[in-house]
């Protein structure tokens, strides 16, 4: 069946959300958060409160759909910039992951406060934020599900036991179980054990992000890009990725 036309009605409504989360966007660069309202945004953009409290009824329905769009716009960059490499490719498309993340993290710092930074007081995001939320590490596992279906894994090099606690099992296998709620219904033979090495690699690459973004790297480290890098590198040979720099 062909989809529906928008109509007159609803292309309005898809303008007005689009230009009152871009302005709440751009204060988040001013005013922070925490200074964020609907009609701060509103009058920015100099219409009255009641016309735009029809699509947020509150502060913080706003700053969830900030959040949203904040999430998606960094997830479609990553998506975007890994459809652009051969799928054979695997240890290009890690590294690729990382690079992204970064790049568009450091371009949209505001944001990515928003995303990672020192959690809003009274504010409990919503479920609906935890997809959005979750789009880079499920780009990661793509890639380390697609080097498993096409046999371009090698040996994993574990420093430890990634599996020593009963609890991380009952994480790891819950996680590997709720992947079809992400798209990725064949998780093609990875295991509960690459599971807690992906989510190792993605707690390395937002944290790195995070210490670089908010000055933990002053006199330390110059070059955090190359240090990033290093990680990715690193967290591809754990996984029995080809390492992206040796094998182009």
């Amino acid at each position: 069946m062909p989809e529906r036309t928008p109509t007159p009605r609803q292309r309005a409504r898809a303008a007005m959300t689009a230009d009152v989360i871009a302005e709440a966007r751009r204060q988040l660069g001013v005013v922070g958060a925490a200074g964020l309202s609907v009609r701060s945004v509103t009058r920015e953009l100099g219409i009255a409160p009641s016309a735009v409290y029809r699509y947020f009824a509150s502060r913080d329905h706003l700053l969830t759909a900030v959040i949203i769009d904040s999430y998606d716009r960094l997830g479609d960059a990553v998506t975007g910039a890994d459809a652009r490499l051969p799928t054979e490719d695997v240890g290009a498309r890690w590294l690729t992951s990382y690079r992204t993340t970064r790049a568009w993290s450091v371009a949209h710092p505001h944001e990515y406060g928003l995303l990672y930074g020192t959690p809003l007081i009274g504010y409990a995001a919503p479920s609906d934020t935890i997809a959005p939320a979750t789009r880079v590490v499920i780009q990661m596992a793509r890639v380390v599900i697609d080097a498993q279906r096409l046999g371009l894994r090698g040996e994993v090099r574990d420093e430890v036991d990634p599996l020593p606690t009963e609890g991380l099992r009952a994480d790891a296998a819950s996680t590997l179980a709720s992947l079809p709620r992400f798209g990725i219904d064949d998780p093609a033979g990875v295991t509960e054990a690459d599971v807690v090495r992906i989510i190792r690699a993605w707690t390395e690459l937002f944290g790195t992000i995070s210490f670089e973004l908010f000055g933990h790297y002053a006199n330390s480290v110059e070059h955090p890009g190359d240090h990033l890098d290093v990680l990715a590198r690193a967290a591809a040979v754990r996984l029995g990725l080809p390492d992206p720099l040796l094998h182009p």
